[in-house]
């Protein structure tokens, strides 16, 4: 059943699992690289049409805070995070992806930076002054040497503040910033529930809960407009003539379908076989969950799998359910080695059968930072089966990179798949 399901939604997003495709024709390398691009285009236009909408359900909310209203700002949320996670493919190999990415969706946040936390939380870190400066209730901010005017909480305010101090945990912008404005801190640990702020944090006059419900307000406000031009900035980039384009099309052929595998590569292996899922797994850590504020991590898995289907088979159904579609890595694969293809769409459709395991585990019976917790053995084989799959398909990309007689492309790695020992 996991299987038919999955094999559903890639017909719907990128293409059947079942059999290689067949070329009638041999395909050219500057339409593979093509394709690669209007994908790209598409999904970058799709992530930013979804972050509008997030953007107006936030203005809704600060205008008329209600329980319906942070309701339906948490609804649009977890929509806006369709599209983006599925660009994810795009990041390695593209420097101008990956220079860019951390203004919109770097991870783990230190909340206290931002807003008001649990006692729990603390009030210093000897790695990170500016760990509690809590910028929504302190106009001024005094840390670390710097001092730093925040009476108007505006988007520049944030740039300003986003890895303040240089440390990478102080993530002032992006989906997680608005995440944590939204959910609140997840105080369950790998108990059911994920954040319950209450819409009484946006609300007016005496009804406010938290303190600073207007700056609170306000910054929610400026993070949304400031991931609104942050995506525009990109969809523009992979448009014809673009920046993004004009970087790749400057590697020739083979340079852009090394581009297309080390992205691949790296993001099933380093990244998000690595760092987004066996860490956690190993260390049984909530904290180790990419939507925690949410609870919405078995959701950004498994459309960063389903991006990079979409690639490979050079086939994205986009938000209005229209398909961009072309020449792809696959049918390179099929004409140069027809038994590799065949082994890497098996892999592919293990890969994505278990993380639709892990999507309907996540919407049936318990949240991410519940299947990764000590413990829960059914709970924690179906996260590694996932990695499993992730780990698997990465060796037949690396046959690929062979089977097509290109460059040698080394992918990302992770202390936690290379090295367990360095992270227990």
């Amino acid at each position: 059943m996991i299987s038919k399901r999955w094999a559903t939604a890639v017909v719907a997003g990128a293409v059947a699992f079942g059999a290689a495709q067949v070329a009638t024709a041999a395909t050219e390398k500057a339409a593979v690289v093509k394709t690669y691009g209007d994908i790209a285009q598409a999904i970058y236009e799709d992530s930013l049409v979804s972050a509008k909408a997030l953007e107006a359900a936030i203005d809704k909310l600060v205008a008329e805070p209600s329980a319906e209203t942070l309701s339906a700002a948490r609804a649009a949320w977890v929509a806006s995070r369709v599209p983006y996670q599925q660009s994810e493919v795009y990041r390695f190999g593209n420097a101008i992806v990956d220079d860019w990415e951390g203004k919109v969706n770097a991870w783990p946040l230190d909340e206290g930076l931002i807003d008001y936390t649990a006692e729990a939380y603390g009030t210093e870190s000897d790695e990170n002054p500016f760990y509690a400066a809590n910028v929504i209730a302190n106009p001024s901010i005094k840390a670390g040497g710097e001092t730093i005017d925040a009476t108007n909480i505006t988007p520049e305010l944030l740039e300003q503040l986003q890895e303040v101090g240089g440390v990478e945990s102080n993530v002032a912008t992006g989906y997680h910033a608005i995440e944590f404005l939204l959910w609140g801190q997840d105080l369950n640990g790998t108990g059911p529930g994920a954040g319950e702020r209450p819409w009484t944090d946006y609300a007016k006059g005496d009804d406010c809960t938290g303190g600073n419900c207007d700056r609170r307000g306000a910054y929610l406000t400026a993070a949304a407009e400031l991931l609104v031009s942050d995506l525009t900035t990109m969809a523009e980039a992979w448009a014809p003539g673009g920046e993004a384009r004009a970087e790749l099309a400057e590697k020739g052929e083979d340079g852009g379908i090394t581009t297309i595998l080390t992205g691949l590569g790296s993001l099933s292996y380093g990244e998000l076989a690595g760092e987004r899922t066996k860490l956690g797994l190993i260390l049984h850590d909530p904290e180790e969950e990419h939507d925690c504020f949410a609870d919405n991590t078995y959701n950004s898995h498994y459309y960063d799998t389903l991006g990079m289907a979409a690639v490979y088979y050079g086939r994205y159904k986009r938000i209005d359910g229209t398909l961009v579609e072309g020449p792809s890595l696959a049918d390179l694969v099929t004409e140069a080695d027809a038994d590799l293809a065949a082994e890497v769409a098996a892999k592919l459709a293990a890969t994505g059968a278990a993380a639709a395991a892990m999507k309907q585990r996540g919407e049936l019976i318990e949240s991410y930072d519940q299947m990764i917790g000590a413990g829960n053995e059914a709970g924690n084989a179906t996260v590694q089966a996932f990695v499993d799959g992730l780990t698997d398909q990465t060796k037949s990309f690396e046959r690929i990179i062979t089977a097509l007689k290109l460059t040698p492309v080394e992918f990302e790695g992770s202390d936690s798949l290379d090295n367990p020992s360095a992270v227990e």
